[in-house]
């Protein structure tokens, strides 16, 4: 699985270490700490730290609070993945106007599916990769604790809280994640009201589900959910369904994920109060108020609701209050070397205390999780490090796919103005590209912006088949601060997906793809 992947790739470094004389400084005396590092949480954030930890030499240790593999592998990325995979293909093989384009004749109403059997699917994929991820912890010499860790008050201590057992580690990194937010008014039962942990055990296919919120989590359900037969409604208290992503690839969402499906939504309202119901005798209640003037707008009856209202920080009785740390809507502060700072405003950093993902707030992606966790262990190592978050990808995995790295081009534009430099656009289409074509997949596009001062990349935003698998190459040129110059005159294999970004490199610096 991945871990080995990732476990490979860092069993490699240890020649730096081998280079410095600092890490030796970090075991002041070994009596007096019983580890280098002790990391709370074993989610991605946690692992990553922990692998990189040890291809350091620095004595290990997790405190996994019973979940290792956290929200990603047991509630989250993967499992959905293995959902949309899926549903994917009974979404493919039912579109028998596409299938008949290319040639392909299928009974669309013989294609069936079994609930189980794709509830097992994720629930199996989980259990995979988590047992992966705990046997590359264990190959490398990490001691995994069973118990949550909680700080106890004073430096250097944690606390296995299902032994009572006190640790000493020269240093700590927190990374407990999060834990989905469910706003006031809703009620949850995880059976007709639910949030993605529930709706990960796919316990039914309601006919009509109300989604509320309407990020990456919930577009992804809306995608597995009509896949499978489902109506949807979303309810966005913003004025803009999809608020966070990209206008321009908001409104291609718009017309391809949700014109042409069974879906409808509702902007700028409350779920101001859910009711659960009984399955197949009582619907849930869902009363709608107006995000502004609080008005109650409307009620839905609905089979069943799903709360993806966002994340907020599993950071609740660990004994942050003990050490003086004062926490911002449960997110802890830290500085770019992920040091943990006593309070949000003007907060000075507590000695040899680390956080990294979700529960910082800074990104709140597994992938940014664990390169703050390698990022944490080089500063502990005393190599500064800091992790440029602007080049860090994200994806959202629904058919088609959207991936994006860097601002969105609102930001970009306020950003150029702030800073007084030139904003450039530059885009490729999909539907020029023969392989997407070939596919009968012509839908999408790639938009590139860029500094026309420097010519370096600032963000990508792609709508399109395979997206997430095409991002990389441009998180890569915004890390290296590659230009749009150096970029146009690189090759790309043809015929593939990638030329959509040789088309847009390519019309970066008035150069024609094709």
């Amino acid at each position: 699985g991945q871990t080995s992947h990732i476990e490979h790739t860092f069993r490699s470094i240890p020649i730096l270490a081998k280079t410095t004389t600092r890490s030796s400084h970090l075991r002041m005396s070994d009596d007096e700490y019983d580890f280098d590092l002790a990391i709370i949480g074993c989610g991605v954030g946690g692992h990553g730290a922990a692998l990189h930890a040890r291809a350091q030499n620095l004595k290990t240790a997790v405190f996994s609070g019973a979940d290792v593999g956290g929200t990603c592998v047991n509630r989250g990325c993967v499992p959905s993945k293995a959902l949309l995979a899926a549903s994917g293909r009974v979404r493919e093989m039912q579109d028998t106007d596409h299938l008949a384009s290319l040639g392909v004749e299928v009974d669309g109403s013989a294609v069936k599916y079994s609930r189980e059997g794709i509830a097992a699917h994720a629930k199996n994929l989980a259990s995979r990769v988590k047992g992966n991820l705990e046997a590359s912890l264990v190959g490398l010499g990490v001691d995994v604790i069973e118990g949550r860790g909680v700080l106890t008050g004073i430096a250097h201590e944690v606390k296995d809280e299902a032994t009572g057992k006190v640790y000493k580690a020269k240093n700590i990194i927190l990374a407990p994640g999060s834990i989905p937010f469910v706003p006031p008014g809703v009620t949850v039962d995880e059976k007709t009201v639910y949030t993605s942990d529930g709706a990960l055990e796919l316990e039914s296919v309601p006919e009509w589900v109300a989604i509320i919120g309407s990020g990456y989590i919930g577009l992804e359900f809306s995608d597995v959910y009509t896949a499978l037969g489902s109506e949807v409604t979303f309810i966005e208290a913003m004025d803009n369904i999809m608020p966070t992503f990209d206008r321009e690839i908001a409104k291609l969402a718009e017309r391809l994920l949700i014109r042409d499906r069974p879906i409808d939504y509702r902007t700028g309202v409350f779920a101001s109060e859910v009711t659960p119901g009984i399955p197949g005798e009582k619907p849930v209640t869902i009363k709608m108020i107006d995000a502004k003037t609080k008005e109650h707008v409307e009620t839905l009856e609905v089979d069943a609701a799903m709360v993806a209202t966002g994340r907020v920080p599993n950071t609740s009785a660990m004994g942050l209050e003990d050490m003086g740390i004062e926490t911002f809507r449960g997110f802890v502060s830290v500085n770019e070397k992920m040091q943990v700072l006593t309070k949000s405003e003007d907060g000075e950093i507590v000695p040899n205390l680390y956080c990294i993902g979700d529960a910082n707030g800074k990104m709140m992606l597994a992938h940014a999780a664990s390169a703050q966790g390698i990022s944490a262990v080089e500063n502990i190592c005393g190599r500064e490090h800091v992790v440029d978050h602007d080049a860090i990808p994200a994806a959202c995995f629904t058919h088609p796919e959207i991936a994006m790295v860097g601002p969105t081009e609102e930001q970009a534009i306020e950003r150029a103005e702030k800073e007084g430099w030139a904003l450039g656009k530059s885009q490729g289409n999909f539907r020029a590209n023969s392989k997407a074509l070939a596919e009968g997949e012509g839908n999408g596009i790639a938009k590139v912006l860029y500094n026309k001062d420097t010519g370096k990349v600032v963000a990508v935003h792609i709508i399109g088949i395979h997206a997430a698998d095409l991002i990389q190459e441009c998180s890569n040129a915004v890390a290296a601060g590659t230009t749009v110059q150096e970029l146009s005159m690189m090759v790309h294999t043809h015929p593939t997906l990638c030329e959509v970004l040789d088309e847009a490199f390519k019309g970066a610096v008035g150069m024609s793809a094709h």
